[in-house]
């Protein structure tokens, strides 16, 4: 391993003519993905009051999380066979398709089948806009570039709900998502000319056929369990979800057919750690979910103020991630990766300890100041950490793989977090102050475990670095 020279990357260059049409695509596919997402959310109850059954409503979220893992597994397979401009374009078609018919869907089935071909297509755009930054980029550039692509969360969180609830307003759920094929459509006209054509490789790595069952089945399991309101139930799906969680990382660990990188599993090496470590910061966005709802049952907030409420901490992390992307320096790099899961870890506490009832507006500015924090914590390590796992091989196909790993990793501890919040907000029921304050209590903690698995991934880097070439 070899450690390359910090160089002067800039925004003005990263958003220049030479690489504008590139970030435009591959953030564009990150922000297709994500505003479809808060979008969706926000229209699905005017959705239901027209295509009836109810009881489907929680199954949206769940069908969509469960295609985009499966999706997301395959994207270095994708990458290696289509190239950069095949895989993008070939994700781009699922997500089209889904989209329209989710804007045609008669029924609520057939909307659910839309979101399916919806989470395929996203879980290979997301994916694929880190793997291919990896190709279509100069090394000195992925910092900027994972800084931009992963704000596109941020601005979706913020322009979802409200362009949702613009055509919900409207009574025109459907043109929505019109809406969102139209962009999907753009960006295929512009992929072309932004990335590059890759060679094919012929044959290549063999689909990880059981490695994707095992995780398939622990996806389903945690995200049923989120959905379901028997406690014992929901514990029982966790703890199955959590087996085969150990059963894929133990067949991973021997098996030549892997979905994440040979190096995840080698003792000496640094990317499991990192790994470890996007995965509880992506588990803390979870409390997103839930804060509009402990806006309004605890301030008496509006709908819209509470949305925003909701997504003050994607404000956070945005902003943030956009600065953080302007260190170079080494020993800066090293404390941001293990500063960060302890921002965040203190935000969530804050806010736990603010949450009051009857909250007048001066509280409110409060919670808003506290979910900015955690999320500065987020968007302080994330682009770090993103390049880190980058760099963690020089072999080019175990690079690709550890980068598209990085999407697959988030949604995992996005899905056992949903899950776990789930638990921790039932343990406080029927109080919402009560659930407010155990759901960020506990995600407080498990985020304060980051920063530990954070100075582990920096200390086996520096070993690694110091080893010779």
């Amino acid at each position: 391993m070899t450690t390359t020279a910090p160089s002067p990357a800039s925004w003005s260059e990263l958003l220049g003519p030479r690489y504008r049409s590139t970030s435009a695509v591959l953030a564009g596919g990150v922000g297709l993905h994500a505003v479809n997402i808060f979008l969706t959310t926000s229209l699905l109850p005017t959705a239901i009051g027209e295509l009836g059954r109810e009881s489907l409503y929680a199954w949206s979220a769940t069908v969509f999380m469960v295609a985009s893992v499966i999706s997301s597994m395959t994207v270095s397979r994708l990458l290696a066979h289509r190239g950069a401009l095949g895989a993008y374009l070939f994700a781009l078609a699922p997500f089209f398709v889904g989209t329209m018919i989710c804007a045609v869907s008669p029924s609520m089935e057939v909307l659910l089948v839309g979101r399916a071909f919806q989470g395929l297509g996203g879980g290979l755009l997301a994916g694929l806009s880190y793997a291919v930054l990896r190709e279509a980029l100069p090394e000195y550039l992925w910092a900027r570039a994972t800084a931009l692509v992963s704000a596109m969360w941020g601005v979706g969180t913020l322009a979802g709900p409200a362009i949702g609830g613009l055509f919900a307003q409207l009574g025109q759920w459907r043109l929505a998502f019109v809406a969102l094929a139209v962009v999907a459509a753009a960006i295929a006209v512009i992929a072309p000319r932004a990335l590059p054509r890759t060679e094919r490789v012929r044959g290549g790595e063999p689909v990880p056929a059981t490695s994707l069952v095992l995780l398939t089945l622990a996806t389903i399991a945690i995200s049923v369990a989120g959905i379901l309101g028997n406690r014992t139930h929901m514990l029982a799906l966790i703890a199955a979800g959590a087996a085969f969680i150990v059963l894929f990382l133990a067949w991973e660990r021997r098996s030549p057919r892997r979905v994440l990188p040979q190096s995840t599993y080698t003792r000496a090496s640094s990317l499991k750690w990192i790994y470890l470590t996007i995965a509880v910061l992506a588990s803390g966005t979870v409390s997103e979910a839930f804060t509009p709802l402990f806006g309004q049952r605890l301030a008496g907030l509006v709908p819209f103020a509470a949305g925003f409420l909701g997504a003050m901490m994607s404000v956070g992390w945005s902003v943030t991630m956009i600065f953080s992307s302007d260190i170079s320096r080494p020993r800066a790099q090293t404390a941001a990766k293990i500063a960060g899961p302890l921002v965040l870890a203190a935000g969530l506490v804050l806010t736990a300890a603010l949450w009051r009832d009857h909250a007048g507006l001066g509280v409110v500015i409060l919670w808003a100041g506290a979910l900015a924090a955690a999320g500065a914590g987020i968007g302080l390590a994330f682009p770090h950490l993103m390049v880190a796992a980058m760099r963690s091989t020089d072999d080019e196909q175990e690079g690709a793989k550890a980068a598209a790993g990085l999407n697959t990793v988030e949604l995992i501890a996005m899905a056992v977090g949903s899950a776990v919040a789930g638990v921790l907000v039932n343990l406080g029921a029927p109080s919402a102050l009560a659930s407010a304050r155990v759901l960020f209590l506990g995600l407080g903690v498990i985020a304060a475990a980051g920063v530990f698995t954070a100075y582990r991934a920096t200390r086996q880097a520096e070993h690694e670095d110091a080893r010779p070439s």
